[in-house]
């Protein structure tokens, strides 16, 4: 990978950090996670600009009762909606921990462009259980920054585990 691109992980990475920080504060398990158009020239009714954060989400399983409610689930709907389509191949979902299979699949059928995540999840993560769940033109990077990412979830489940 190269330096810009980095930069670029590390600075949307950030935002997703953010939304993940947001789930804590609400009592959702902390992950978070952002879409940004790639290109201009985005599938669907409405063009954004590339660079352009067009999804923001974080978990809301237990607030809206849903196990199905997770930051990507969530960000998908949101970039679909306002792309006007539901191809997001010219977009990077940036997501604070591994995707699980479930959302995986649906990243595939969104057809996401690329996939950056910064902590693994090897209990529930998408490629503990087959790695080719995602679409086969996603591309995947994980390891951004990793041990922040991984540091969230670790406060969160620590304080949990005080308060019983």
């Amino acid at each position: 990978m190269d330096v810009e691109q980095l930069k670029v992980d590390v600075d949307f990475m950030i935002q997703a950090l953010k939304e993940a920080q947001a789930a804590a504060e609400e009592g959702e398990v902390p992950v978070g996670c952002v879409i940004v158009a790639n290109d201009e020239k985005v599938k669907g009714k409405k063009a954004a600009p590339a660079g352009r954060i067009i999804a923001r989400a974080h978990n809301l399983t237990e607030t809206l009762k849903d196990p199905t409610a997770h930051a990507e689930m969530q960000a998908i709907t949101s970039a679909s909606a306002y792309l006007g389509g539901k191809y997001l191949d010219k977009c990077t979902l940036y997501v604070t921990v591994e995707p699980c299979p479930m959302c995986a699949a649906a990243l595939n059928w969104s057809q996401i462009g690329r996939v950056v995540y910064g902590c693994a999840d090897p209990k529930r993560g998408a490629s503990r259980f087959s790695p080719n769940l995602y679409h086969p033109k996603t591309e995947i990077t994980g390891g951004i920054l990793e041990k922040e990412c991984s540091q969230v979830m670790t406060d969160f489940f620590s304080a949990k585990r005080k308060l019983k």
